[in-house]
């Protein structure tokens, strides 16, 4: 049985783009850190840090435009009501498909506008989205990870059907045509040279938090992908196809790290494959599953990049249930974790939210806590960072209540975003001052100044019944909001009271937190 990842999610894409939203109770960031006595929340303390992040999809207009064709305005409109979403389910960071196949989100001189913002490739939407998403997503205090194809170049299989100044159309034997659909060909240098010269150029053109790929690579192990001229012509030195194929792939990872770590070492570089490397019947390496293999099935060796620290994280797509016979979830999370153990390389799960009580699936798929299970399974597994939620619209969607039980049981306090170790060591922000802190008729209303030249990204508050302690500003419980900084910031903390005590460090792009403020106890 093959791995489910998201090429096999398009035939559902119109259920995704029309998924009816369920509302959840709201979820104010001064609220409650921890459920109730005697709820699973209240047994539980949450990571300070914890990656939270939901794939927003748009080809074939998956999610975001819901539709070619929309207005500047409409199109901004339906942004930011994703970005509502993404605050009302507690998350922290949103991964955007901008090149989804071999076309752009932004004004690129490599690449064509995408056909899915105007339904018609080439076609200039009439501002630069691309500024407009990363804008409006550190608006809101979130992180902003671009998400690009590599090598998919179109949904459809005719060449003459691509934009007149297309690269497929100037070198049309740059293409592979399989399955319907149009390929660049990963074994030609001046490819992999030309799809990263095209993903940099949004690296570094603008203010994204990290470069991200999805399961993409080569799209099948068969000859029926037809790249044996590039074969013949650089496979020597190779035993089989095979390896000369997983060798390409490994070059595109390797190369895409030097060149982000040169041109900006803040941004975060991460793969999402599918969720089985090998099988262990096949390889004693390997998990113990029976599904499709990236190794074999898409030349990618996706535990080898892990091993040899190619990626900053790696994402596996374990879009499986717990016990099931073939992939099991309960099995993939500990053989992830120990791929990950000791690498520096963090492990985010990317998450199934669209089998959940969707319809044809199996009977596990509609318990309503089948997904709050996998992230009560991953905190045995302290490797894993944190989660990926597959899709936008199932987030929306909260079929059975699924989602709104995973906010209510895991995400009930907010979380920093993961800290790369390789940039743990690097300049903190400045120390914030907490101006003010007293009483209002909405709760605690606190004002913060941040210091020195340049503002954070974050403000992260804290709120105690006693003085602070050096050791309880990494202590979630303690943590009741994370609010985007300006120089001069207002908050109102609508649980606080009398007599609470107030800090607040300042956080900066990458994670990074300031000493405390100074503290303030609420006496008016």
């Amino acid at each position: 049985m093959s791995s489910p990842t998201r090429r096999t999610l398009l035939r559902g894409l119109a259920l995704a783009a029309a998924a009816t939203a369920v509302p959840l109770p709201a979820l104010t960031a001064g609220g409650p850190a921890f459920g109730a006595a005697g709820s699973p929340a209240a047994e539980y303390v949450p990571p300070l840090r914890q990656m939270r992040g939901m794939w927003i999809a748009s080809v074939l207009n998956i999610n975001w435009p819901s539709k070619p064709g929309l207005t500047v305005q409409e199109q901004r409109a339906e942004y930011l009501g994703w970005l509502d979403l993404a605050q009302t389910r507690r998350l922290n960071s949103v991964f955007v498909q901008i090149r989804p196949t071999a076309d752009a989100f932004w004004p690129s001189p490599y690449e064509p506008w995408s056909q899915y913002l105007t339904g018609t490739q080439g076609q200039d939407p009439g501002y630069d989205p691309l500024a407009f998403l990363v804008e409006e997503t550190h608006r809101r205090g979130l992180a902003f990870h671009a998400w690009f194809n590599p090598y998919r170049v179109s949904m459809q299989g005719d060449p003459a059907n691509l934009h007149p100044d297309h690269p497929g159309r100037r070198h049309p034997d740059w293409i592979v045509a399989y399955g319907g659909r149009l390929y660049y060909n990963p074994g030609m240098p001046e490819v992999r040279a030309f799809v990263q010269d095209a993903m940099m150029d949004a690296v570094t053109r603008y203010d994204i938090d990290g470069l991200h790929f999805d399961d993409y690579f080569y799209p099948v192990n068969t000859t029926a992908f037809d790249d044996s001229a590039a074969f013949a012509r650089y496979g020597q030195g190779f035993p089989d196809l095979a390896a000369w194929r997983r060798n390409n792939v490994d070059l595109l990872v390797q190369e895409m790290q030097q060149r982000v770590r040169r041109a900006k070492p803040e941004v975060a570089w991460g793969i999402s494959p599918s969720g089985i490397w090998r099988n262990r019947s096949t390889d004693p390496l390997g998990s113990d599953t029976a599904g499709g293999q990236s190794y074999d099935n898409l030349h990618a060796d996706t535990r080898g990049w892990v091993k040899k620290g190619w990626l900053d994280y790696i994402a596996p797509q374990l879009y499986w249930y717990i016990g099931q016979s073939n992939a099991d979830y309960a099995k993939l999370v500990p053989w992830w974790s120990d791929v990950a153990a000791g690498t520096g390389v963090q492990l985010w799960i990317g998450q199934a939210a669209y089998k959940a009580g969707a319809a044809g699936q199996p009977a596990e798929w509609f318990q309503p806590d089948e997904l709050s299970r996998h992230l009560t399974l991953n905190r045995d597994h302290p490797v894993v960072g944190g989660d990926i939620w597959y899709n936008s619209g199932d987030l929306r969607a909260d079929r059975l209540g699924s989602i709104s039980t995973v906010v209510a049981e895991h995400y009930t306090g907010p979380a920093l975003p993961p800290l790369l170790p390789r940039l743990a060591d690097g300049r903190r922000p400045r120390r914030p001052v907490l101006a003010t802190a007293h009483t209002t008729s909405g709760g605690v209303d606190l004002r913060i100044v941040a210091t020195g030249r340049e503002i954070p990204f974050q403000f992260a508050v804290f709120r105690l019944d006693r003085r602070a302690r050096p050791e309880d500003f990494t202590d979630a419980r303690h943590l009741v909001a994370v609010i985007p900084a300006a120089r001069h910031t207002r908050w109102t903390d609508p649980s606080g009271t009398k007599g609470a005590h107030y800090y607040v460090t300042a956080v900066d792009r990458v994670s990074r937190q300031s000493p405390p403020s100074n503290g303030h106890r609420v006496i008016t």
